[in-house]
């Protein structure tokens, strides 16, 4: 019997590693096809594709309607990237009607790109949140999410709309929130800043984002490793400033010179928490090297 609508969160509270794939096609289908999905959850592209909020939404029914998972779970897991990026307060404030519709589909939560300032942030977390949620105000203004919008995500995550609003909140500042709220942190900028960001009430988790960091620094491909001096600096850097605010941390590790196992080992005596990367027969490996209780599918 699952204990969360969210089942990322579940595991990251049992302490297990998380893994994760792509969505593929938006449709009703597919999600009928992704409600087994060997995923802990799975992950919409809109930073580099179409914003189909049609499209997720029937995903999102199909993914019910395919269910439940074999751990009791209505639908897995599901985050959203969004076409708009987190750089300025400016930048999320205009774009927030992506925020909202995202969330109004049913998802779980969402990965906002580009994090550079810690005001920005700040109106992410707002801009998720009911006004009538309270806790973590000492660091954040009023949640900006309106009435009107929640029946359709409540049917998703199979609850009353009044409840949906009630758990439709960031975790682990609301112990009974369900949203799973992270961020790319993926430039030099955003290295520097690491720990002002991270310190933002809201947030869960965080990934650095090797690809965009190695541009940065000039290196058109430096997605994968071994990487260069001072892209380990930062991975560091931000990994601590993660591991100070109580923030889980997201990272792939693709050494083409290890195999799965090596690979994983790296992520875990890393201490990362969510694993990027590999697809299912890496996901099966570490797994097994962690000895996974929660059923898979």
């Amino acid at each position: 019997m699952a204990k969360r609508i969210n089942r990322v969160i579940e595991l990251i509270e049992a302490g297990e590693p998380v893994y994760y794939t792509g969505i593929g096609e938006l449709t009703y289908e597919n999600g009928l096809k992704q409600a087994s999905t060997w995923a802990d959850f799975l992950i919409t592209d809109f930073e580099h594709h179409a914003f189909d909020v049609a499209g997720l939404t029937a995903f999102m029914k199909g993914l019910v309607d395919g269910g439940p998972t074999k751990a009791g779970h209505r639908t897995p897991a599901v985050i959203s990237t969004l076409p708009s990026n987190c750089r300025t307060i400016e930048e999320v404030r205009a774009n927030a009607w992506q925020i909202r519709q995202v969330l109004t589909a049913g998802v779980h939560g969402i990965l906002h790109t580009h994090a550079r300032q810690a005001d920005a942030v700040r109106a992410f977390i707002e801009e998720c949140r009911y006004p009538f949620h309270k806790e973590g105000r000492e660091g954040l203004g009023e949640g900006q999410r309106g009435a009107g919008g929640q029946r359709q995500p409540a049917e998703i995550w199979g609850v009353t709309p009044q409840r949906y609003t009630e758990i439709a909140d960031p975790w682990p500042l609301n112990p009974e929130g369900e949203l799973f709220l992270g961020l790319k942190l993926e430039n030099q900028e955003s290295a520097a800043n690491s720990d002002a960001i991270c310190r933002v009430p809201g947030l869960a988790f965080v990934e650095w984002g090797p690809g965009d960091m190695g541009m940065s620094f000039g290196n058109p491909d430096a997605h994968d490793p071994p990487y260069p001096e001072e892209m380990d600096r930062v991975r560091n850097e931000i990994k601590g400033a993660a591991d100070r605010n109580g923030l889980k941390f997201l990272c792939s590790w693709n050494d083409p010179n290890k195999d799965d196992a090596e690979n994983i080992q790296v992520l875990i005596d890393m201490g990362a928490h969510i694993f990027s990367g590999g697809g299912e027969e890496k996901a099966t490996v570490g797994r097994k090297m962690t000895n996974r209780q929660m059923p898979v599918g």
